[in-house]
């Protein structure tokens, strides 16, 4: 059993910046970030492979966000820059078993309690 702890979710004017930081009590092979607002369905953010050679990006958050990770510290990190209201939301961590990355909640294993992000204007 994997448990994934995030932190560095804030408040936040538009235009600024956070970091997210997810810590995995034990190896983990691809890892991704979801976002979720009341009332919506869970939504694919950044993933990225078991090496980190891989990454994949949410449209609406490519150009903006950077996904990396720190296998040595079992870590995953979310740059997230030019932030914008619509980013508002409970940001999530997952770890699946397996080498590369899904835009699927449903393929993920284990997930993070979620941590909140909001951005004013």
């Amino acid at each position: 059993q994997v448990q994934l702890v995030e932190s560095g979710g804030a408040l936040v004017q538009a235009g600024g910046s956070l970091r997210l930081s997810c810590a995995a009590s034990g190896r983990t092979y691809s890892m991704a970030w979801f976002r979720q607002t009341p009332g919506k369905e869970r939504d694919f953010v950044a993933g990225i492979s078991w090496s980190g050679g891989s990454t994949d990006y949410a449209d609406s958050v490519k150009g903006r966000f950077t996904i990396s990770r720190d296998n040595a510290r079992n870590t995953v990190y979310l740059q997230m820059n030019s932030l914008k209201p619509e980013d508002t939301a409970v940001y999530y961590c997952a770890a699946a078993r397996s080498l590369y990355s899904s835009r699927s909640p449903g393929s993920y294993d284990y997930w993070g309690q979620g941590t909140q992000v909001t951005v004013s204007s």
